[in-house]
């Protein structure tokens, strides 16, 4: 069995989260490929919790307040002996190491800010910012010029606004929701589909000043609040 092209972990840099999110190569305004794959890499998730507890009390129950941004964490190779690609180079590797850093954290003028990234290997797809990088000169020619670096880089995840709503999908009756009518959808269905129980619809009606439930126009938007369960 012929074994096939070994894949190079790909970091490609755009303007938008917007592009981030659906862009290709093609619509990269940057791109760094690493020397080598890294050997390892770590992802940490982490949830926010409420650390208020009441004077006098022993314990407390941890509240959920949100789910944190994922982070990423690599180290990168920069190396121009050619002991690893057979490619030895006569000039140090500020450059290389000089355009990785402005690609990860440098201030880009069009658009006010350090670029959005996607990094890509394998099955790994990630989207977010370079929060993190740290660079480590290891070895140097007789004339005092590195030529080889580790770069040890943490980014923290991002999903563009429409993606993490739908990703989200809040659908519980406690938060508000914006709703619009489609042909066949009646009130008390509608609230059904939200509260769990068709009986909300007048209060329903009332919150959109509704004259007249039982004729609903499709297209139109209805605002469906959190409501108190009923016994």
């Amino acid at each position: 069995m012929m074994a096939g092209k070994l894949e190079k972990m790909l970091i490609l840099a755009y303007e938008t989260s917007v592009a981030a999110e659906d862009g290709g190569q093609s619509d990269a305004k940057d791109k760094f490929e690493a020397l080598i794959n890294p050997e390892t890499y770590t992802l940490d998730y982490k949830v926010k919790t409420a650390n208020e507890q009441g004077q006098g009390t022993s314990s407390k129950q941890l509240k959920f307040e949100y789910a944190m941004p994922e982070e990423l964490s690599f180290e990168f190779l920069f190396d121009n002996t050619g002991i690893i690609d057979g490619k030895p180079k006569k000039e140090g590797i500020f450059d290389d190491v000089n355009h990785f850093r402005q690609m990860l954290i440098g201030y880009q003028g069009s658009s006010h800010e350090p670029y959005h990234l996607k990094l890509v290997w394998g099955n790994l797809i990630f989207k977010g910012r370079a929060i993190e990088l740290g660079i480590t000169y290891k070895l140097f020619d007789p004339n005092g010029q590195p030529i080889r670096a580790i770069a040890k880089v943490k980014f923290k995840g991002s999903i563009e606004e429409k993606k993490r709503i739908a990703k989200e999908d809040k659908t519980s009756p406690d938060l508000t929701h914006l709703r619009t009518v489609k042909s066949g959808d009646t009130l008390p269905l509608m609230c059904y589909r939200i509260y769990g129980d068709p009986q909300y619809y007048l209060q329903v009606a009332a919150v959109n000043n509704l004259g007249n439930f039982r004729l609903l126009t499709p297209g139109t938007k209805l605002v469906f609040p959190p409501l108190a369960k009923t016994p």
